[in-house]
């Protein structure tokens, strides 16, 4: 025990009046919370602080990365819209000028339908640059098709013909695998057909499909709601039984469209189509068959013809083809056209 008045004795270290109590304090500012030596706040702040620091500059950070994404995107769509626009107008400023003999061809591919590379617009404007160019010596049609519409193909059969006479050059057909259907109509405006032994040539027909799904929805108890201001505005609906005063009319009008197939075929071949019961019964024939029939004229190729029917061996296409820039304008104009008609359907629309 220290007496108080030792502390008056040189040499003695004096006491303290008060001690504070360093686990009290340590509890009083919360489980390890320990004291920063530099600037004296407690560690735990300084981790929270140091903590929200960090969270924010990658805030930051991604935010930054972000908006440069967003401007690279820009930046490729401005690059690439100004492609399609440099290649657009490119594409419409370039025209044949060939002054030197040469065969004229025009492919015809695929279905022959509005809208498709192969639609009446798309194959006249190919045919009349080929007939009005001084160097083209002949207009051969490349066909390569299993038919399509009977309006596309008679639409190009007339013009074909009339161009003929107009500008008096020869035109020929060329068929590689397929000149069916729509595309045979089209090949009958031809001066002479030529194929391969084993093309597919034919099918004078036409035809009109559909469903009816009358019986299947009785079957599982579907009623069918159709109202319509007209008693035959319903024609042909499947879920609709087809009366045979329909059945009757739609035949009609399928035999007289036949029979205008029937007539540019006649025209077409003259003499030389050997006609019999099957020739305009929707049958088709291989190229060997087509000639042995008068569908046809003679085996040959496009290479064949220009060098020896045409005698002018520098082959030059004409076709005309939808460009990168006039593919992307008719989608848009498709998608923008049909989200106006969404928008303004009403629940009672009238087809």
């Amino acid at each position: 025990m220290t007496d108080p008045a030792d502390s008056d004795k040189p040499g003695a270290s004096p006491v303290p009046e008060y001690m504070p109590n360093t686990a009290q304090t340590q509890a009083d500012k919360g489980p390890g919370a320990t004291q920063n030596k530099v600037s004296g706040e407690p560690e735990a702040i300084g981790w929270e602080r140091a903590t929200l620091e960090k969270l924010a500059f990658a805030s930051l950070h991604e935010q930054r990365l972000a908006r440069r994404w967003r401007n690279f995107v820009r930046l490729a769509w401005l690059v690439f819209l100004i492609a399609v626009a440099w290649f657009g107008f490119d594409q419409s400023n370039t025209t044949k000028n060939v002054t030197t003999p040469h065969t004229a061809v025009v492919d015809i591919k695929g279905e022959i339908a509005s809208g498709n590379e192969a639609s009446a617009e798309l194959i006249l404007s190919s045919v009349r640059a080929a007939f009005e160019d001084a160097g083209a010596q002949a207009v051969v049609l490349l066909i390569n098709s299993p038919g399509g519409s009977p309006v596309q193909a008679g639409i190009v059969n007339d013009e074909i013909r009339r161009l003929k006479v107009l500008h008096n050059k020869p035109v020929y057909a060329v068929v590689e695998e397929s000149c069916a259907s729509a595309a045979y109509y089209i090949a009958v405006a031809a001066d002479k057909i030529y194929v391969d032994k084993a093309s597919i040539v034919g099918s004078i027909g036409v035809l009109m499909d559909g469903f009816g799904f009358t019986g299947l929805m009785e079957k599982l108890g579907v009623e069918r709601r159709l109202m319509t201001a007209g008693e035959n505005k319903g024609f042909l609906d499947p879920f609709s039984p087809q009366t045979e005063r329909q059945r009757e009319y739609a035949q009609a009008m399928l035999n007289q469209i036949h029979q205008q197939f029937i007539t540019a075929v006649k025209t077409g071949r003259g003499t030389r189509l050997k006609e019999d019961a099957d020739t305009f019964s929707g049958l088709f024939w291989s190229g060997q068959q087509a000639i042995e029939l008068g569908l046809a004229d003679q085996l040959g190729s496009i290479d064949y013809v220009a060098r020896e029917v045409v005698k002018a061996e520098e082959i030059i296409d004409y076709t005309r083809r939808d460009n990168v820039a006039e593919r992307l304008v008719k989608r848009f104009g498709a998608a923008l056209g049909a989200a106006v008609v969404q928008a303004t359907q009403s629940s009672a629309a009238l087809r």
